[in-house]
């Protein structure tokens, strides 16, 4: 039984769209945690595909139990946020900075850890480096492959030059990116990176509520490490 709870909230970003936002807390006395003040901002998956805050909840949840505040929100133009979605998912890296503001501003944020599922993974790693607070970076699913690169291939530079601590989790059977790719890709990587490989999943199983358990457990010992 969780024990963690749920608020609702809007956040505001620079550019005057308002986001939906939900913030899970750890129960009364668990939120302290050793790891001082840390809040982990969970970006979801491609707005366009029909993602939303709702896939990412699991997770939070299971964060929230183990002590650490977890922000999901809604990308703009989705469900009761407003504005409206881009293809290329550069217009919601604004929203990302303005929600890990918020945080900082609003949650006593002095760390934050950035966790990027699938499109939402590139869109998180443009905006590590813009937000002071973020010292870690978490991602599940990066689509690194080469049809998903046409959308997301100019975000892959700022994530990959991020001097920031770096975790990549991926199925081995993805469909958008094989393993030889993103072993390429971090090649030449900036910083410390970890991967993940979870045999024989892909993509979109991993992105299911079966995988939720698993996920907190790797970016709980990934914030350990920090």
């Amino acid at each position: 039984m969780s024990s963690s709870s749920r608020e609702t909230c809007k956040i505001e970003t620079n550019g005057g769209i308002t986001l939906d936002a939900r913030i899970y807390k750890p129960a009364a006395g668990e939120s302290e945690h050793p790891a001082g003040k840390l809040v982990v901002v969970l970006v979801h998956p491609y707005s366009v595909l029909g993602g939303f805050q709702g896939l990412m909840k699991g997770i939070a949840r299971r964060l929230a139990d183990r002590g650490f505040t977890s922000v999901t929100f809604d990308m703009r133009g989705v469900g009761k946020s407003t504005g409206r979605a881009s293809l290329t998912g550069f217009a919601e890296v604004d929203d990302v900075v303005s929600v890990c503001n918020w945080a900082s501003e609003n949650l006593s944020a002095r760390r934050i850890v950035l966790v990027g599922s699938s499109a939402g993974a590139p869109i998180a790693g443009s905006a590590v480096d813009k937000i002071e607070a973020v010292v870690g970076y978490v991602s599940l699913g990066y689509p690194f492959g080469l049809t998903a690169s046409i959308l997301f291939g100019r975000h892959h530079k700022a994530i990959l030059q991020s001097p920031k601590p770096k975790l990549f989790v991926m199925g081995t059977r993805d469909g958008f990116t094989s393993v030889k790719q993103l072993e390429n890709k971090l090649k030449t990587a900036a910083g410390r990176n970890q991967t993940h490989l979870i045999e024989g999943v892909s993509h979109f199983q991993m992105e299911g509520p079966d995988y939720d358990e698993q996920m907190a457990n790797l970016i709980v010992e990934f914030i350990s490490s920090l």
